[in-house]
């Protein structure tokens, strides 16, 4: 599948990745742009809620100040193209192309977007493309964002301009990032706006969100585009605490709720059975018209993206639920904590590496290994600062052994036949982490917001560049 290159004789290389293989970084627009009010952008849910209730956010900063990507991409391209970039993820922000959601595009948007790909181009670094991040136009969400069906039609036109626009040179493109977040953080554990906890209304968003992302791969056809489209999904292996048959379906239902729900309609076109038999049971199943599944089917993805960050471990119900609470998946399943895990304290995040393993295993063995690569992974860490140097170099071994310890196990994948062509570190530079602002670090590059945003490389971005200037590493 892969030609594997053979390490030089000074060098030598223990884990080896194909020549071609997709070496880089992700972000998002809202994340990473700034300027969130600037030449024409309108607002999305994130600038709205930051607007009413600046409180809820770290610091209280909010997305217009963020990394400041809309000023500074020459910059950070080149320091991309630097530390190994021969890709690069990035979302187009929905309310800056239209800053109402639809109607007259916004020429500033097209310029900026227009750059950024050029210029990405021009350093021998391929633009991956995703359309939606999180980031609802305010004016959609005013009639209800996901939950309502004819923002579907506004998105589909959405997805049309941009592949009409920016489709000559972007030949990767994601309909989604993680399709899930909008649903548990906005719809049942109240972490994003419109921070309601109704679960009707989150399966109505889920399944929403799949049918736009089966109409957007529809209308990327009809174009006879010759690039691909695909979807990018976070996948949390659901381990059972035990072998007890009650503890591996609690952990069958979870990976139901949280990754087939998105995963089987994106790959295989069809929702599993089960996944449709509880909903029934349990009354909640989602409107549905004609001719949607049969859109759903017919428009599955090209290309699969695969986040991960940590795994989920659950056992069967024990705890009791409260008289008259809404209803939760957290009323199917326990979770459970396994003795002795490797933890990110700063995000209270359960490190495992294998999991990574074991999703592409899945992905190989039951999803007719469709072609896929890691499209995040990252650790988030506070106060990076104290690990600065007298020469700038912020020293984060922390993050090069979380990477080096998740690529073995790519590694392994992949000499196992499955058909992963990329790794993709969250994030390029640190930026804007939603309510989280910049408490925790993620990128490659610092960004100091006390020096006007300065960028220094840290240590992991000079790894990084070692890897790839190697194919591999020790």
């Amino acid at each position: 599948m892969y030609e594997i290159v053979k390490a030089k004789p000074d060098h030598e290389v223990k884990y080896t990745f194909p020549t071609d293989f997709w070496w880089g970084s992700a972000s998002s627009a809202t994340q990473m742009e700034g300027e969130a009010n600037k030449d024409g952008k309108g607002p999305n849910i994130w600038d709205y809620w930051y607007e009413t209730e600046p409180e809820l956010f770290h610091n209280k900063v909010g997305p217009q100040h963020t990394s400041d990507f809309y000023r500074r991409y020459r910059e950070d391209i080149a320091n991309m193209k630097y530390i190994g970039h021969n890709s690069f993820r990035f979302s187009i922000s929905w309310s800056r192309l239209f800053p109402n959601g639809f109607g007259k595009v916004n020429s500033h948007a097209v310029v900026f977007y227009n750059n950024v790909i050029n210029e990405l181009i021009k350093n021998d670094i391929e633009p991956f493309v995703n359309l939606y991040h999180f980031d609802m136009p305010l004016e959609l969400q005013k009639i209800g964002g996901w939950e309502n069906r004819s923002v579907i039609e506004a998105y589909e036109l959405y997805a049309y301009t941009c592949f009409e626009l920016f489709g000559d040179r972007v030949k990767k493109w994601f309909t989604h990032n993680e399709p899930i977040v909008p649903v548990e953080c906005g719809y049942l554990y109240g972490f994003h706006y419109p921070a309601v906890v109704d679960f009707q209304k989150a399966v109505q968003v889920a399944f929403h969100s799949m049918l736009a992302s089966a109409k957007a791969v529809q209308s990327y056809r009809k174009m006879h585009k010759t690039g691909k489209i695909g979807i990018i999904i976070n996948l949390t292996p659901s381990y059972p605490r035990s072998d007890n048959p009650e503890d591996v379906k609690a952990a069958h239902i979870a990976d139901l709720l949280f990754n087939r729900s998105f995963l089987d309609p994106s790959v295989k076109g069809v929702y599993p059975q089960d996944l449709i038999d509880l909903l029934k049971k349990l009354d909640y199943m989602p409107e549905i018209q004609p001719g949607d599944l049969e859109t759903i089917q017919n428009n599955t993805i090209d290309l699969l993206g695969i986040n991960y960050y940590q795994p989920r471990r659950v056992k069967a119900k024990e705890k009791l639920i409260e008289e008259g609470s809404p209803f939760l998946p957290e009323h199917l399943f326990d979770h459970y904590e396994m003795p002795g895990r490797k933890m990110n304290p700063y995000r209270g995040w359960e490190i495992y590496e294998k999991g990574m393993y074991d999703l592409l295993i899945n992905i190989k063995e039951n999803y007719n290994n469709i072609e896929c690569f890691i499209a995040e992974n990252g650790m988030g860490v506070e106060d990076e600062e104290r690990f600065r140097d007298e020469q700038g170099v912020i020293h984060d071994d922390y993050r090069i052994e979380f990477m080096k310890e998740h690529l073995k196990w790519l590694h392994r994948a992949i000499e196992e036949g499955v058909n992963v062509k990329g790794y993709h570190l969250w994030t390029f530079m640190d930026n804007w982490s939603w309510l989280n602002a910049y408490k925790n670090r993620y990128g490659f590059v610092s960004v100091n917001l006390d020096k006007d945003g300065e960028r220094t490389i840290k240590k992991s971005g000079y790894w990084f560049k070692s890897v790839v200037s190697h194919h591999g590493f020790n």
